[in-house]
Formats: C-alpha cells, sequence, structure tokens
C-alpha cells in the first residue's frame, strides 16, 4: 500500500476531501518526524511506537570484489506494533 491508497482509504471513512487528506497524511507524517529528530518516541496507542535505533560502525564485504569495507555508524527508525495491531494482522 502506498501513501495515495492510504489517502484514498481516509477519504473513504471521512467525509475530507482529498486534498484536505493529503494534507492530513502529510501533517502526520511531519509530526512524526519531528518527534524522532529529538531522539524521542512516538507512540499511537492500539497502533505501534516509532523510535531510533544507533547502529554501530561495521566491518562488511563488498559482494562484487569480495574486499572488507567499513560501514559507518548510523541512526535508522525502529517500529514496534501493538499488542492489538499484532492481534489483527495474524487473524
Amino acid at each position: 500500500m502506498k501513501k495515495a491508497d492510504i489517502i484514498s482509504k481516509i477519504v473513504e471513512a471521512t467525509n475530507l476531501k482529498k486534498a484536505e487528506a493529503d494534507e492530513a497524511m502529510t501533517a502526520f507524517m511531519d509530526a512524526v518526524k519531528e518527534g524522532l529528530k529529538d531522539g524521542g518516541k512516538v507512540t499511537i496507542i492500539g497502533f505501534g511506537s516509532f523510535s531510533i535505533v544507533e547502529r554501530k560502525a561495521r566491518m562488511g564485504r563488498n559482494p562484487q570484489t569480495g574486499q572488507e569495507i567499513e560501514i559507518p555508524a548510523k541512526k535508522t527508525v525502529k517500529f514496534n506494533p501493538a499488542e492489538k495491531l499484532k492481534e489483527e494482522v495474524n487473524v
């Protein structure tokens, strides 16, 4: 499912126009990004939580040459689904 598909579902479920649903979706994504930028955690009860995880630098291999390369440390986003979401998906 893509962003456009989600917007279409929002339009079907509400009385919003497509442009308004797009604005709402964009505002939601911006709010999550803002919450994560500060190193915080964004929790949506009944759905799940987004958090930042720091990965350490490590050694890897170039699959084409086999040469060892250093993979730098970086931050990434982690999503933990809520129990309710897990139950609904595994019906």
